[in-house]
């Protein structure tokens, strides 16, 4: 490595330590560091409450043309309430792609003419810098409640810089919908299918669940707490539902310190749900994320990498080609865990992005997914990128489930879009696969770009870039915004 380069190095891996050395006193401080840095006990669930409910139904809903008609449905159908929790919502968004559309303002209004529909959103950011703006979070809340029975709140109980950022719903007490997928056209339609043609717009690849049986009640805890917090109204629950199913799901959050008098500790389990299942990792670990910032994941795949816990110990990590922000970030992290596959003899790492394709025409696909499947057997999705925002200073929501079944299946049916084969064959060894397909596929695609020629697979390789600016800008924002 030149000077100039090892300088910055340096510099970078001096600021990334800072940065968790900060996270690791405030989390001390607030007598919360046990969920960054949980006891190895061989627990997969985080400890703490809520814990793992038995009893459960989960449907995995890829991409919107699954989730909304899902979500769609459940409203139309609600006996008693809807009650809806998200970043950003746009009422003109359209759920439904038929003719006439089917728009959420007008299914919210006319549910709330015989039930209770409350819509809880993030006030906005208070400065102009990111969107959106607190003067179009009153415009859509404007829009929604004109001339309806919906009932809106604003939620501005947020730390300097961050967010809500949980996509949440739950119909009539018994039914929730949780992941990462926003009811928004604010920076791209999220309406997409796992085919990702080329429609002359970005793509929107995204996941979400539908959740039936006792898990749901704490999903509905949560976001009455909330609008008890913002509102101060209380809100009756209702019993936890009965059991609808066989899987064991626990529900992890995260909410910042000092923003809730309920939660004045706060709650960082998606950061322990992600450390005690990466760290525990033998052949596996997949993750689809918009981003890739938090060195506390990096470390830990890293060390996984210089160090394989079996030879067939494979990481794919699957992320936006472009991030509408932190690519430096990402990319100075894909650098690290490069460079940790090539100490560790190489072969085991692999970061991708897909592509929209209709023939010879490419267009980008936003890769918004936030699931991690850790060797077929644990699964977490939800709205938590892998970012200091979403461990630490945003609200934030994900599922987790041990169970054979449903992560391999789950794994199977992304792997069969992003790979473009069946299901019986994406459910095969990951190993083979990734040596097989993954790889070879998505080097080839990368070379095709780089000649200038045609793309013929939705799979391409990223590469990580020079660490210069990537080591440097991401874990200085690391420390100063994320802090």
């Amino acid at each position: 490595m030149d000077p100039i380069g090892a300088l910055d190095s340096r510099l970078g891996d001096l600021l990334e330590r800072g940065t968790e050395a900060h996270h690791r006193r405030r989390l001390r401080r607030i007598g919360r560091d046990d969920q960054r840095t949980p006891p190895d006990d061989g627990r997969l669930w985080a400890a703490g409450d809520p814990p793992p409910r038995a009893g459960n139904g989960v449907e995995v809903l890829i991409d919107g043309a699954a989730y909304f008609p899902a979500l769609a449905d459940a409203i139309a159908a609600a006996r008693s309430s809807v009650h809806i929790a998200g970043w950003c919502i746009s009422p003109e968004f359209a759920l439904g792609r038929a003719e006439p559309p089917l728009l959420l303002r007008e299914l919210l209004a006319d549910a709330a003419e015989r039930i209770d529909v409350r819509v809880l959103l993030w006030a906005g950011a208070p400065a102009p810098v990111f969107p959106p703006r607190r003067s179009a979070v009153r415009e859509a809340a404007k829009a929604l409640t004109g001339g309806t029975r919906i009932r809106v709140a604003l939620d501005a109980h947020e730390r300097p810089m961050h967010c809500h950022h949980e996509k949440l719903a739950v119909i009539d007490g018994e039914t929730a919908f949780v992941g990462g997928i926003d009811i928004t056209s604010l920076g791209g339609d999220r309406w997409d299918t796992p085919e990702h043609p080329a429609r002359g717009r970005l793509g929107w690849h995204d996941v979400a669940a539908r959740v039936n049986g006792p898990a749901v009640a704490d999903v509905a805890e949560h976001l009455a707490m909330r609008w008890s917090q913002v509102t101060g109204e209380p809100v009756t629950l209702t019993a936890a539902p009965p059991a609808a199913g066989d899987l064991e799901v626990q529900v992890v959050r995260t909410v910042p310190e000092k923003i809730y008098d309920a939660v004045p500790r706060g709650d960082f389990r998606i950061l322990e749900a992600y450390r005690r299942a990466l760290r525990s990792a033998q052949r596996l670990v997949y993750l689809e994320n918009q981003f890739l910032w938090s060195p506390e994941i990096g470390d830990l795949l890293a060390a996984k990498l210089r160090e394989p816990p079996h030879q067939d110990f494979r990481v794919i990590v699957m992320l936006p080609g472009h991030a509408n922000n932190g690519e430096d970030d990402t990319r100075g992290q894909l650098a690290l865990l490069s460079d940790a596959d090539e100490e560790g003899g190489g072969g085991r790492f692999l970061a991708t992005t897909i592509m929209a394709r209709t023939g010879r025409t490419a267009d980008r696909v936003y890769v918004h997914a936030k699931v991690g499947i850790v060797d077929d057997h644990w699964l977490t999705l939800g709205s938590a990128n892998l970012n200091a925002h979403s461990l630490y200073n945003d609200t934030e929501m994900n599922l987790v489930v041990c169970d054979e079944a449903l992560a391999r299946s789950t794994r199977a049916r992304l792997w069969a879009s992003h790979l473009e084969c069946g299901e019986d064959v994406a459910a095969g060894d990951p190993a083979a696969l990734f040596d097989e397909r993954w790889a070879p596929l998505a080097a080839e695609q990368r070379e095709l770009r780089d000649r200038g020629m045609p793309a013929t697979h939705r799979l391409l390789q990223l590469v990580a870039t020079s660490r210069r600016a990537d080591r440097l800008l991401g874990p200085l924002q690391g420390l100063v915004v994320d802090g």
